[in-house]
């Protein structure tokens, strides 16, 4: 990908208090409603400093605030997982492999969202080594027919997701924020590659019972709550066959937030 110029985050992170990953087990919330909202690199400055103010707390892994991830969706042959997504299904599944570099720690996700908007997420741990490829893995493909519709032999990697991630916690401790920024999509079957530039995907993922002062800094800031699925923009972007016409107005939203267009190579 060509080498694209990123705000420094550093100065606004640095006003965040730090949260450790044994601090977050209490805040996991593996069931779950999320909220996505898109902005750019310029606004999310701010909005970290706001949450500063608000008392959020970053999770801090090595002394780092931001963390590298690396993703692989698995899919059908005929994409089932893109197209019922495509198509508004209500229930539905994606099936991914997850490195979290800084750690090495990798795991096989499963990931469903039911008929009342719940998200909730299984995983087991797999070796760095099966990141693409699980299937020789008796245990994790075992563990994929348990507990999802799909079996390995159906499944074969479609697309790598590499981004980088700061998570913050309000200070109750009764929601989590995702903040990803740094998107970079490669496709396994078209060789295609593209870059969302400085775009920045903020998911906040809650319980569903508790107020959110963040959704109140959000408005501040004019940023709205935005329905996008990294793995379904990512598939319109590099891969022409797939049936995607209602994915092209989210890139269009995408184009719009950044006042930048989105190339693919």
């Amino acid at each position: 990908m060509p080498e694209i110029h990123h705000i420094s985050l550093q100065e606004p992170l640095t006003a965040l208090a730090p949260i450790s990953l044994d601090e977050m087990d209490a805040i996991k919330l593996m069931n779950r409603v999320d909220s996505k909202y898109l902005t750019d690199e310029a606004h999310l400055v701010e909005i970290l400093r706001d949450a500063a103010r608000a008392g959020y707390r970053a999770l801090e892994t090595e002394g780092e605030k931001i963390a590298p991830y690396d993703s692989v969706y698995f899919d059908t042959a005929a994409l089932k997982m893109f197209s019922d997504h495509h198509n508004r299904r209500l229930k539905r599944q994606k099936v991914r492999t997850r490195s979290y570099v800084n750690s090495g720690l990798t795991f096989l996700e499963i990931k469903r969202k039911n008929n009342k908007g719940r998200t909730s997420k299984k995983r087991i741990a797999i070796p760095l080594s099966e990141l693409q490829d699980f299937h020789g893995d008796a245990a994790a493909c075992d563990y994929l027919s348990q507990k999802s519709w799909f079996t390995a032999d159906e499944l074969s990697p479609v697309l790598e997701t590499l981004f980088s991630r700061i998570t913050l916690v309000n200070p109750a401790m009764t929601e989590r924020l995702t903040i990803d920024t740094c998107l970079q999509f490669r496709n396994f079957r078209t060789g295609r590659e593209a870059s969302l530039r400085d775009a920045v995907i903020i998911e906040l993922k809650q319980d569903g019972r508790a107020d959110s002062q963040m959704r109140g800094i959000l408005l501040d800031h004019r940023v709205k709550q935005a329905r996008i699925s990294k793995y379904c923009v990512a598939v319109t972007l590099t891969d022409p066959a797939a049936r995607s016409g209602r994915f092209k107005v989210k890139i269009r939203n995408i184009e719009k937030t950044i006042n930048h267009k989105i190339h693919v190579l």
